[in-house]
């Protein structure tokens, strides 16, 4: 079995690192806040380079929590892409605005500045890129029009941990980054865990406060606020991945090198586009074809596990069944029935790259 995502191997190749941090954390009883909290918030923000960086309890939260930051008025239109998780527009919903889905650039499959462009209102107060399936959107072409417009933007970086564009790194550039730690990330806990990343020291304390109950000091809560703080496990957890994360994703990179090199020209096959002005982290390795299932089918018989993401464009989920947009003829809405993500991550080596290659190649010439 060539396996989509192998956590348990990765476990084992840091198993002595991984065993003494968590065993720290129970021997001194930190299991909220704590040194493992502040030392990894310290850490990811000077990763990603970021002043500001706050743990929060996962990816949805630290979307939300962002979108309070920003004070936004309510009811006021937010533009993301058609493509993504549900959790991009979910979280805008929840938090009192409109969800205005936009279209993605068919190349690579991130939210297109020209719909953006084509989609702003009056009422229009933010965009939430989504850096999707690795790959980062074109921030600076997003970050002229917000500025045009005096728009908000929060970036939706949670499958994008280490990917570029024009020489920073994503979560870094617009008002507000946002991370998730699940664990089948590049950079993955073990279990949920996410964080905000952002450069203004206000935005950043208000963030945080807002997810630690309204308070910075115990019991001195300035505003109701929520609970959805990093716990201890998980900021440990994520500390000791991080020093191998670059290195995973250079794995990744290579795995990619691998398939656009033995799966190129095939007819019917689309292989995911790579800008030249961007590092793709890779989180997932997404291709397209008419015979998605088939393929995928085939796949399985040889031994390989594959993944769909997504299925479903977000306006033709049911729950956005009387959305206006619902049932706009998107590319986002089209690509879904085409994509199959291949196995990718750094517990492949290239002799399996190359065995899920020939059964592609072997589908395609039957």
């Amino acid at each position: 079995m060539i396996k989509f995502l192998d956590l348990h191997a990765q476990y084992l190749s840091i198993k002595d690192e991984m065993d003494a941090a968590i065993a720290g954390v129970i021997a001194t009883s930190a299991f909220i806040g704590g040194p493992a909290v502040r030392n990894f918030e310290a850490s990811f923000g000077a990763w990603v380079g970021s002043p500001y960086c706050i743990g929060v309890g996962n990816g949805t939260d630290a979307l939300e929590i962002a979108l309070e930051a920003l004070d936004l008025p309510a009811g006021s239109e937010v533009i993301l892409p058609a493509n993504s998780f549900i959790a991009t527009s979910e979280a805008v919903g929840r938090s009192g605005l409109k969800v205005v889905f936009a279209d993605v650039d068919q190349d690579t499959y991130v939210l297109d500045p020209e719909s953006v462009r084509q989609h702003i209102t009056d009422k229009t107060s933010a965009i939430i890129p989504v850096h999707l399936y690795g790959h980062p959107c074109d921030m600076p072409a997003l970050m002229a029009i917000a500025r045009e417009h005096n728009l908000k933007v929060i970036e939706d970086s949670a499958q994008a941990h280490g990917a570029v564009i024009d020489g920073q790194t994503v979560g870094t550039i617009g008002d507000f980054g946002t991370f998730s730690f699940y664990p089948g990330k590049n950079l993955g806990a073990y279990g949920d865990a996410g964080a905000i990343t952002c450069g203004d020291e206000a935005l950043a304390r208000r963030a945080r406060m807002i997810a630690n109950h309204g308070r910075v000091a115990k019991y001195d809560h300035e505003f109701e606020g929520r609970n959805s703080r990093l716990d201890g496990l998980q900021a440990a957890i994520l500390s000791t991945k991080l020093p191998h994360l670059d290195g995973w994703i250079e794995r990744r990179i290579a795995v990619a090198d691998r398939y656009a090199d033995r799966l190129s020209g095939i007819p019917g096959l689309t292989l995911p586009h790579r800008g030249n002005r961007a590092r793709h982290a890779y989180h997932l390795y997404v291709v397209r074809t008419a015979q998605r299932d088939a393929l995928a089918n085939h796949l399985k018989a040889r031994g390989i596990e594959t993944g769909v993401h997504y299925p479903v464009a977000l306006p033709r989920l049911a729950a956005y069944a009387s959305h206006p947009q619902a049932q706009v003829d998107f590319f986002a809405a089209r690509m879904g029935a085409e994509v199959l993500s291949l196995p990718i991550g750094e517990h492949l080596d290239m002799d399996q790259v190359d065995e899920v290659c020939s059964a592609v190649r072997d589908f395609f010439a039957s």
